[in-house]
């Protein structure tokens, strides 16, 4: 049936999930006090986190070893209560750490 471009859902169930959804109150903003935990090598993390750096480059850019780098990373993630790196780049954002570039 799905193969066939055919939908999992019956269009009915379809809208009404998503009129659900829709109506669902919206998850809390994260504070900027929720960055008063966090040490400055931490914020430094997480903002090059949130600029996109991969684990290597953390560790070329602020010559750590990758096991330091790592760590930082899940003291980030239960500090902030964040499930992935994803949570922890709208933590970023949602508390001004960080604030988008404008384009050139």
């Amino acid at each position: 049936m799905v193969a066939a471009g055919d939908g999992l859902l019956a269009p009915s169930v379809t809208r009404r999930l998503i009129a659900e959804f829709a109506r669902s109150p919206k998850p809390p903003a994260i504070p900027a006090s929720a960055l008063n935990s966090l040490t400055g090598r931490e914020l430094e993390v997480l903002a090059l986190v949130a600029r996109g750096l991969s684990n290597a480059e953390l560790t070329e850019r602020l010559h750590l070893t990758m096991p330091t780098v790592k760590t930082h990373i899940g003291r980030l993630l239960a500090k902030l209560h964040a499930r992935d790196r994803a949570q922890l780049v709208i933590a970023a954002y949602e508390t001004g750490l960080i604030t988008p570039r404008t384009p050139r």
